[in-house]
């Protein structure tokens, strides 16, 4: 597990912009349970993340015209059996950090895996995240 010093301010510049946080797999249950459209990241010490991933998500939910009813995040590495909950509503992907997921009444509806971030810029994740907010959040 990560030490929290190391952690904290990277989920803060999720949960600063609104994000809340899923911390166990009850929260997890929980949030998916309901009717609505969830953007759910997780999030990870990585470069990829704090380099693409992060400033994506955060531009697509401060610019989409159609947003996601709600927005979350867990911590890859830290918030251990959060993580271990939300992939199994990700199946069939494998595990990946960072990642990004788009839910639908529970039923995910849009993956973006580590490999989909690696390598592109957080414009393209943010436009990537926006087109799947226009079909899937109206």
């Amino acid at each position: 597990m990560y030490p929290a010093e190391i952690v904290i301010p990277m989920k803060e510049e999720l949960t600063e912009n609104g994000f809340s946080e899923l911390l166990t797999p009850e929260a997890v249950d929980s949030a998916l349970s309901q009717k609505g459209t969830m953007l759910v990241m997780i999030n990870s010490v990585c470069g990829c993340s704090a380099g693409t991933a992060r400033p994506g998500v955060l531009m697509a939910v401060a610019h989409a015209k159609v947003k996601p009813d709600q927005i979350a995040t867990t911590f890859a590495g830290f918030d251990v059996d959060a993580v271990r909950k939300v992939r199994e509503y990700m199946l069939p992907y494998p595990p990946s950090s960072p990642a990004i997921a788009l839910f639908k009444d529970g039923s995910l509806v849009h993956f973006i895996e580590r490999h989909n971030i690696e390598g592109r810029s957080a414009q393209m994740i943010a436009e990537n995240l926006m087109a799947a907010f226009e079909t899937h959040c109206n």
